[in-house]
């Protein structure tokens, strides 16, 4: 169907990508599988492409903007880095969450709200409603002690909050009002979580010197992450995110990835097997 609406043939296929990790092994393995057999098929190369590469990739298939340098923020169900991008496939690593992704802590106080799963949209959409002000939720690891430079500056940690959460949450059904407050734990649940991944991305903005942040990942499809960060960004900042629908998961993004990789020759060097935990190619933590 694909081929179809682009009215193209297979002839046209230069290679086959699929997403090779991270992720569950037994959806990489159909992935990678069904992959590999199409290209050995057609006689084309197979590109293994990195899950989170591709949420890096994914503005670019809608804005000429979306080019080196630039701080990224990647934000999902199972990851959530802060990366500075000094071009395409060499990319430093300056946090990360030390425990829950951004993403599983919206899936998992959404469940906890009575939200069904994946939870990032219905919380988002109960939000609207509520007041953010409402409840005195943490912001962990934006402590005033941190020192710029240190991993404790850039990374984050979002169990605690989910757990603050549940403790609001069960004095609210102690006291009858979780019904009537719920939007409003739901607003302060997003405020809080929006606020974190806004100041660390803003401090690697002020340290790097770079004023151009691109979002990747379904996080950053959040209404809230996308106006806060524009707004606290300021005149002369510019931030870069592909529309809702490139923003989640697709089949697009992992094309424009695994396209740069054929193109500089890394995709047939890489791994062509399905790996749980494989390595964010260029990756190199800011101390190395």
């Amino acid at each position: 169907r694909a081929l179809d609406d682009a009215g193209v043939g297979l002839d046209a296929i230069d290679a086959v990508a699929a997403t090779a990790g991270p992720g569950l092994v037994g959806a990489l393995l159909v992935g990678v599988g069904w992959a590999r057999a199409a290209a050995r098929a057609l006689g084309v190369p197979f590109v293994p492409v990195h899950h989170m590469e591709a949420h890096l990739f994914a503005p670019s298939l809608e804005s000429t903007e979306a080019e080196p340098p630039f701080v990224a923020l990647l934000v999902s169900g199972g990851h959530t880095l802060l990366l500075y991008v000094s071009e395409w496939g060499r990319y430093e690593l300056l946090g990360e969450t030390r425990d829950d992704a951004a993403g599983e802590a919206f899936d998992k106080v959404a469940k906890l709200l009575g939200l069904p799963y994946p939870g990032g949209r219905p919380l988002s959409d109960l939000a609207q409603s509520g007041d953010p002000t409402a409840f005195r939720l943490p912001r962990p690891m934006l402590r005033r002690d941190q020192r710029p430079g240190t991993p404790a500056w850039y990374d984050m940690s979002f169990s605690g909050l989910k757990t603050a959460v549940l403790l609001a949450l069960r004095e609210l059904e102690a006291e009858g009002e979780f019904e009537a407050r719920r939007a409003d734990l739901a607003a302060s649940f997003e405020a809080a979580v929006v606020d974190v991944l806004v100041s660390k991305t803003l401090r690697a903005v002020e340290e790097r010197g770079c004023r151009r942040v691109l979002m990747g990942g379904g996080v950053s499809a959040n209404r809230r992450l996308r106006a806060e960060m524009a707004v606290r960004l300021g005149d002369g900042g510019r931030v870069i995110v592909s529309s809702p629908r490139l923003a989640m998961d697709n089949g697009a993004m992992v094309a424009r990835a695994g396209r740069f990789h054929l193109d500089r020759g890394s995709g047939a060097r890489a791994e062509p097997h399905a790996r749980p935990d494989l390595p964010f190619p260029g990756l190199r933590r800011a101390a190395d």
